[in-house]
């Protein structure tokens, strides 16, 4: 049987590059709670799917190309599975992570650490090490107030080379138990570059725009920029 983030690769080709707005369809058994609209011409879908583990969430992004990602975190938002359909790319958490990524000790101590393996069949073993910190600021975006983390984290290889090392801000959703992307730099072989992800709308259900396929902010800058290393993609499954 297909999961639904094979579902969703096969259900969703490039949605978002049609003029008009269209409102994305999740797999059967699914069910859609939160929509985003990023600074970085991107909206984010964040649900639910039946079958799947308790505390479970997924995410579908989509840009003025259509899916750019698909991912699934577990109740510590340790990144379970991410799909990136540009590169042809999956990844799965490995098991008996060194030290799991947990919301719960950011949340209630202010700072996490983490050390964690994620496969694939199309790379192979890539090891991720960092931490999150909470600044102790707080920002209200929307309507919906959110706290701000530092972080930093290195990607190495199997054979221990350094593939990109991510520094910058994000947001916590202490109610939703998510973290949304803020502004980050990223460096590896291709260079340095920088990036805002910033939410700027949050929807709910049954508002205009809700489960909209077409991103709404930021598209013009995105349009005239050259394409980022695949390192930016990898990095913003942090959910």
């Amino acid at each position: 049987m297909k999961t639904p983030i094979a579902l969703l690769l096969c259900a969703w080709p490039a949605m978002a590059s049609a003029q008009a707005p269209r409102e994305v369809a999740l797999p059967e058994g699914c069910a859609a709670a939160l929509t985003v609209q990023t600074a970085n011409c991107t909206v984010s879908h964040h649900f639910t799917c039946e079958g799947d583990p308790e505390g479970w969430r997924r995410r579908v992004d989509l840009d003025l190309d259509g899916v750019s990602y698909f991912g699934a975190i577990d109740a510590e938002t340790q990144w379970v599975e991410s799909v990136y359909p540009r590169a042809d790319r999956r990844e799965a958490l490995a098991p008996d992570p060194a030290d799991p990524a947990s919301f719960t000790e950011l949340s209630e101590t202010g700072a996490d650490s983490f050390d964690f393996t994620t496969l694939s069949d199309q790379v192979g073993e890539t090891r991720y090490v960092g931490f999150d910190s909470l600044t102790g600021e707080t920002v209200t975006i929307d309507g919906v107030e959110l706290e701000q983390t530092d972080y930093e984290v290195r990607a190495t290889g199997e054979d221990g080379e350094v593939l990109w090392v991510s520094r910058g801000t994000e947001f916590i959703d202490r109610a939703r138990r998510i973290f949304l992307s803020g502004t980050s730099e990223v460096t590896g072989p291709e260079g340095s570059f920088t990036s805002d992800d910033t939410p700027i709308e949050f929807i709910l259900p049954g508002e205009p725009g809700f489960l909209s396929s077409n991103p709404k902010h930021g598209c013009g800058a995105t349009m005239s920029s050259a394409p980022a290393p695949i390192a930016k993609e990898i990095f913003h499954d942090h959910l």
